[in-house]
C-alpha cells in the first residue's frame, strides 16, 4: 500500500511518536509499505509520522543519492524504537529537503557523528555509529519521530523569510510528484 505523504502544516507532525511493539503482526507488512511508499516518493528517508502514523519507526535507502555519496550504496535499513544517545563532531552544513515539505530546500547544520539505538524489522538490537551522510539522513528522520522538522533548525530569520511557502505548502498548495494530504 503506498500512503500519501502528509504535508508541513499538520499537528501530527509535531507530536512525539510512541513506541512500537516488536511483536506486532501488522509491523513486517507495514514496513513493506513505508518502503514502497519512500521509493513511489523519490525519498532517502521516510518517517511514520510522514504517513500518518505516531509511531517511532523510520525507514532509509541512500541508494537513490549513492552516485554522489558512494559510501550510501546499500544502506538500507528500518529503525524501530530508534534512540540517539550521542551527537559529536563538528556541525555541517548540507542542503536538506523533506517529503513533507516538497520543492523546498534548505542549509541545515548537523553533527558529523551519532550513536544510535534501535531494532530493526527482525527484532534484532542495534548500538551503532554513523557519520558524515548516515548521520545526517538519520537524524533527519530520527527528528520527525520528536516531532522537529527540519525548517525547526534553520535560523528564526530564514524561517521568516519562508513563511509564505511554509503557508502555501500548509494549505495543502503545492505540487509534489507523490500523493500529499493536510491533516487538520
Amino acid at each position: 500500500m503506498i500512503y500519501p505523504i502528509v504535508l508541513y502544516g499538520s499537528p501530527l507532525l509535531r507530536k512525539v511518536s510512541q513506541e512500537i511493539d516488536l511483536k506486532d503482526p501488522e509491523l513486517k507488512k507495514f514496513l513493506d509499505d513505508m518502503f514502497e511508499t519512500m521509493y513511489v516518493s523519490d525519498g532517502v528517508g521516510l518517517a511514520a509520522p510522514q504517513i500518518g502514523k505516531s509511531i517511532r519507526i523510520f525507514v532509509i535507502d541512500g541508494s537513490e543519492i549513492s552516485k554522489e555519496h558512494p559510501e550510501l550504496l546499500g544502506f538500507r535499513k528500518a529503525f524501530i524504537n530508534p534512540i540517539i544517545v550521542e551527537a559529536e563532531g563538528e556541525n555541517v552544513t548540507y542542503n536538506e529537503g523533506c517529503l513533507s515539505l516538497p520543492a523546498l530546500h534548505e542549509e541545515v547544520q548537523r553533527p558529523s557523528k551519532i550513536r544510535i539505538r534501535y531494532y530493526d524489522e527482525n527484532g534484532k538490537f542495534y548500538d551503532e555509529i554513523f557519520d558524515g551522510m548516515k548521520a545526517r539522513i538519520v537524524q533527519h528522520e530520527y527528528d520527525h519521530l520528536e516531532g522537529i522538522l527540519f525548517v525547526d533548525r534553520l535560523s528564526p530569520l530564514r524561517r521568516k523569510m519562508l513563511r509564505g511557502k511554509l503557508n502555501e505548502i500548509a494549505k495543502g498548495k503545492v505540487n509534489a510528484a507523490y500523493k500529499t494530504k493536510v491533516l487538520k
